[in-house]
């Protein structure tokens, strides 16, 4: 009984233990919280300087820079974000690591 007795003892003080494991998040807002960047925090194609895209993208050097611009400047405003993958020396992945801080307005 002894040995039954302990085992249910261990058993609930477990439980017990896991509850704040299982347990909602205690800021349910941050958990919602979508990954992406707000609309307003992303930095737009059409309207950023060779100096603000170096200095707010990943991968993205004065050369890279100044070629996106010189491109918008050639073919005017982006359409898509996509349209990056047309400058020479940005391929899929760099375009992609950057999505998500982009947007064309």
């Amino acid at each position: 009984m002894r040995k039954t007795y302990l085992a249910s003892l261990l058993i609930t003080l477990f439980g017990i233990l896991s509850l704040p494991l299982n347990a909602a998040p205690a800021n349910p807002a941050a958990a919602a919280a979508p990954s992406v960047q707000a609309e307003s925090d992303r930095l737009d194609l059409n309207k950023a300087d060779a100096m603000a895209l170096q200095s707010q993208l990943s991968g993205i050097g004065k050369s890279k820079a100044e070629a996106i611009v010189a491109y918008r400047e050639e073919h005017g405003d982006f359409a898509s974000i996509d349209e990056l993958l047309e400058i020479k020396g940005i391929g899929k992945a760099l375009l992609d690591r950057n999505r998500d801080k982009l947007t064309v307005n």
